[in-house]
C-alpha cells in the first residue's frame, strides 16, 4: 500500500486519541509520517478546539512539529462557509465551545444572545437547557441554523458520549427546522484537507473511525479509505453497514504495518 500513497488525511478523536488518552501508535504514527515526508492533514468534525489547540494537544502528548496548517476542523470550514456569506459584523449565536466562539469572533463575526442572523451548533461539553431554550427561540424568530457537524455520538475515554449531532437533533426538534451541516461527510472538508496537500485524491488516505462520516465522504472524492476500529464502529456496525472502507485496521499499530 505505502507506494500508492502521498499524503494522509486523518481523523483524531477515536483515531488518534479518546479524550486526553493516546491510543497505542499515535507517536509512531507521526514518526512515520516525518520520515517518510508524508504530507497529512488532521481533519476533525470536534469544533470545539482552534488549530492551536489541537497543536498544543499534540506537543503535550509528544508529538512535535504539527503546524496550523495541518489542522482542518468542522470549526475552521465553518468559519469559512459563513465568510463566503455574511459580511464581517454580522451578528452569529453560538450554540458550541469556546473554540468555536473564538475562531467565529476572530473572523470578525459579533457574538450575541438576541437578534442573531444565524445560530451556529456544534459541541457543547457544558450543555444547558438555557442554553437550547435561546438557541431555539432565536431560529423559530428567523435566524439561520448551522451545524458543523452531523455525529450524533463523540468517543470518550469512559465511553461514547453525546455528539455534537444529538445537539443539533435537539434542536431540529424544537424547531421544526432542518440545519446546513458543513463538516464530514460533507465534501467541504474534505476539500478543504486536500487543498492543503500536494496530493490528488487516488494518492490520498483518508484515515477514520466512524463510516457514515470519514469513508462515506472520503469515498464519494475517490480518496482511498482505512477503517480503524478505536472509534465507534464495531465489528457487527461494520458488517451491516452498505459502505465498506478499503481497508481496516484493528488500530494504528497494525495501519502502521501495512504503511
Amino acid at each position: 500500500m505505502s507506494h500508492q500513497i502521498k499524503a494522509i488525511i486523518s481523523d483524531m478523536d477515536g483515531v488518534l486519541w479518546r479524550g486526553s488518552q493516546a491510543l497505542p501508535g499515535m507517536r509512531d504514527f507521526f514518526d512515520l509520517l516525518f520520515e517518510r515526508e508524508l504530507d497529512f492533514v488532521l481533519a476533525t468534525n470536534n469544533s470545539s478546539r482552534t488549530q492551536g489547540d489541537y497543536v498544543d494537544k499534540l506537543a503535550s502528548m509528544g508529538v512535535a512539529g504539527v503546524q496550523p496548517r495541518h489542522i482542518v476542523t468542522s470549526g475552521t470550514a465553518t468559519v469559512s462557509y459563513l465568510g463566503t456569506r455574511y459580511p464581517v459584523g454580522t451578528r452569529m449565536h453560538v450554540l458550541g465551545g469556546a473554540g468555536l466562539k473564538r475562531m467565529l469572533s476572530e473572523a470578525g463575526f459579533k457574538l450575541v444572545d438576541v437578534c442573531a442572523e444565524a445560530v451556529v451548533c456544534g459541541i457543547d461539553f457544558d450543555l444547558t437547557y438555557e442554553k437550547a431554550r435561546t438557541a431555539t427561540l432565536l431560529i423559530r424568530a428567523g435566524a439561520r441554523f448551522i451545524g458543523t457537524n452531523p455525529d450524533p455520538s463523540f468517543p470518550a475515554p469512559e465511553g461514547l458520549v453525546p455528539g455534537a449531532g444529538s445537539i443539533i437533533a435537539l434542536i431540529e426538534a424544537a424547531t421544526g427546522q432542518s440545519p446546513t451541516i458543513i463538516g464530514k461527510p460533507e465534501r467541504g472538508m474534505f476539500d478543504a484537507a486536500l487543498g492543503q496537500l500536494d496530493a490528488c485524491p487516488e494518492e490520498t488516505l483518508m484515515i477514520g473511525d466512524r463510516i457514515g462520516t470519514d469513508i462515506a465522504g472520503a469515498q464519494a472524492l475517490g480518496i482511498k479509505t482505512a477503517l480503524v476500529m478505536t472509534g465507534v464502529e464495531t465489528a457487527e456496525s461494520l458488517g451491516q453497514s452498505e459502505v465498506q472502507p478499503d481497508m481496516v485496521f484493528a488500530g494504528l499499530p497494525e495501519l502502521i504495518e501495512a504503511l
